[in-house]
């Protein structure tokens, strides 16, 4: 997840979900409205909506990502969930690419923080 914060991590802001098949380098990027487990549960669902293959396996490397709603949902989905190591963000390289690659490219580093910017 990519924060859309500004200069400042106060209040609410939108953050950016990205999803990248290793093997494909297919990725998905959804914003949500915020890191509530709602929204994120939210865009998980159309992550696997929108993808041309199954989701069989979930590989993080956010803490902040981490929590028992989301390992609930792919515990129900059958989707096998493992992170990466602590302090080892290269881990999960082929996230932190596109990120780089596709969203601040785009989104830069401002904050975004009302509905028409989530709508866009």
């Amino acid at each position: 997840m990519i924060v859309h914060c500004g200069p400042t991590l106060a209040g609410e802001f939108i953050r950016t979900l990205t999803a990248t098949n290793v093997f494909t380098g297919w990725t998905e990027n959804i914003a949500v409205r915020n890191g509530a487990h709602k929204w994120v549960l939210e865009a998980m669902d159309e992550v696997v909506d929108r993808l041309p293959f199954p989701l069989v396996g979930l590989d993080t490397d956010n803490a902040e990502f981490i929590n028992h709603a989301l390992i609930n949902w792919a515990g129900d989905k059958n989707i096998y969930f493992t992170r990466s190591r602590p302090y080892k963000s290269n881990d999960n390289a082929h996230v932190e690419q596109k990120n780089g690659d596709v969203v601040r490219r785009h989104a830069f580093h401002y904050r975004n923080d009302t509905a028409a910017a989530l709508d866009l």
